[in-house]
């Protein structure tokens, strides 16, 4: 009775739900990861703020409608929801888990895939609008939009220079490269399929791309454009994820609830991980720890994410997140 009235007073304490994680891990596993996941609930329009030492949920926030994808600012101190059923982006702090101000990209509409950059920018694809937004920080919150000019602008990934960002285009079955110097789009690359999934590889020199129609990933020279190679993987690779160390290329596959696992400096498969099996767990986005030891998979089906021990493809726990929970990111 005791311990019960301790762990609710902690609760209390903590400010929001006391939802555990569902442990499933071995004995002698290492310990969790520190930090804080958030989980953006797309279907709820709430930010989740989950403790990754404890799998407790800390609580939960009111974001703009239908929360996707998230980026942590480059101090740690704040993270970029954006709102993709709007136009807009909020803005959190972490240590208060409060939202502190809403940035309008109007009239650019449909913000998804998101990056904050060191000196203050943010990116967000705004897809409604086949466009790309860039907010500077710096200067009141100024928006300035590049037009792709292409179906289903979707996801964005940038070289580590941040002097270029790559955005996959699911209608045109093409990535376009954006200028950030100049502010302007260079190219579209016509990869064919439905592109969404996109990675670059943290020496900034591979691109791959994922097919939502031909259960591959494709990888690309970003200096000559040049296709490299052609990966087979499970069903429907809706995401895609570098290592920190650059060594893997791992796609979330929706369509079968698990992770293809290639060798990224010979691009070659090297093993399917099964997260769920299932394509009901309704599986999409993926994250790695800082140290690559786990990765995340965002379960919407099941409103949980899953956390997985990368070297054994072992699920250690199923941490819980509000109704469909699909954007991922980790706070120190």
């Amino acid at each position: 009775m005791r311990m019960a009235l301790v762990a609710a007073v902690l609760a209390m304490l903590a400010g929001g739900p006391a939802q555990s994680a569902q442990d499933e891990r071995p004995a002698g596993a290492a310990a969790p990861v520190p930090g804080t996941l958030l989980v953006g609930n797309k279907g709820e329009d709430t930010l989740s703020f989950v403790d990754l030492a404890s799998g407790r949920e800390l609580g939960r926030a009111r974001t703009g409608r239908m929360p996707h994808e998230i980026a942590i600012s480059p101090d740690g101190r704040q993270a970029a929801v954006v709102a993709y059923g709007g136009r807009s982006i909020d803005i959190f702090d972490l240590v208060g888990r409060t939202r502190v101000r809403t940035i309008d990209l109007a009239p650019n509409e449909g913000p998804h895939g998101i990056a904050w950059l060191e000196d203050g920018r943010i990116l967000a694809t705004t897809e409604r609008s086949r466009s790309i937004a860039i907010v500077d920080t710096s200067a009141g919150d100024a928006v300035h939009a590049v037009a792709t000019g292409q179906e289903g602008t979707h996801m964005v990934a940038v070289t580590p220079d941040r002097s270029r960002a790559f955005t996959a285009n699911i209608g045109s079955g093409t990535v376009s490269v954006i200028d950030l110097a100049r502010g302007e789009k260079l190219r579209d690359l016509a990869v064919g399929g439905r592109p969404e999934g996109i990675a670059l590889t943290p020496d900034g020199r591979t691109l791959w791309v994922g097919d939502l129609e031909g259960a591959r990933v494709q990888a690309f020279d970003t200096t000559s454009f040049d296709r490299l190679a052609e990966v087979r993987t499970g069903a429907v690779p809706i995401r895609v994820a570098a290592s920190p160390d650059g060594r893997w290329i791992v796609t979330s596959n929706l369509g079968d609830g698990s992770l293809s696992v290639i060798d990224a400096a010979t691009r070659a498969p090297v093993r399917d991980i099964v997260v769920s099996g299932q394509r009901e767990a309704g599986q999409v986005t993926i994250l790695f720890s800082a140290d690559g030891r786990r990765i995340y998979a965002a379960e919407t089906g099941r409103n949980t994410v899953a956390e997985v021990d990368f070297e054994t493809g072992r699920v250690l726990r199923r941490l819980p997140a509000g109704e469909a929970g699909d954007g991922l990111a980790i706070a120190p």
